[in-house]
């Protein structure tokens, strides 16, 4: 079974990313991970605030994982697998593929207006080195480019 890891955040690249592996893993009768990160807080002498800033961060990322994987298991019956981490974002993409072996493709998307993607331009730079394949689903696809190429 073919696994397709997404990296879930508020931006359209996720999103983009998030339909081109739901359509993936439907004609392919694969699954879907999504995986949202929650950067770690800078260190805050009130160690309450920050605990609550940490907490609330977190609760958004996994609202967000949970809303983007109530449409996937709406459009295609199968619910994706949910992950909040926290970290710096690479670091924790690298050891999730490392932990879930059976990933077969991390799926990014890359910006619209062709402004560089941290995430795009560290991954891409590292394909030959990654677990899986890579793919990059290019930010300016419409929800039609995207159905017609998954």
């Amino acid at each position: 079974m073919r696994v397709y890891l997404v990296v879930m955040d508020e931006t359209n690249e996720a999103r983009v990313a998030l339909r081109f592996a739901s359509r993936r893993a439907l004609a392919n009768n694969g699954i879907v991970h999504i995986l949202s990160l929650v950067p770690k807080q800078a260190f805050s002498a009130f160690g309450a605030v920050q605990a609550t800033i940490e907490q609330e961060a977190r609760d958004r990322a996994e609202v967000l994982a949970s809303s983007a994987a109530g449409s996937l298991f709406t459009e295609s019956g199968k619910m994706p697998t949910i992950s909040v981490k926290v970290g710096a974002s690479q670091a924790v993409i690298k050891e999730y593929l490392a932990e879930h072996p059976e990933v077969t493709a991390l799926v990014l998307g890359a910006s619209g207006d062709g402004t560089p993607n941290p995430l795009v331009t560290h991954f891409s730079g590292h394909a030959g080195t990654l677990p899986c394949m890579l793919y990059i689903v290019p930010g300016s696809f419409s929800a039609d480019d995207i159905d017609r190429l998954a």
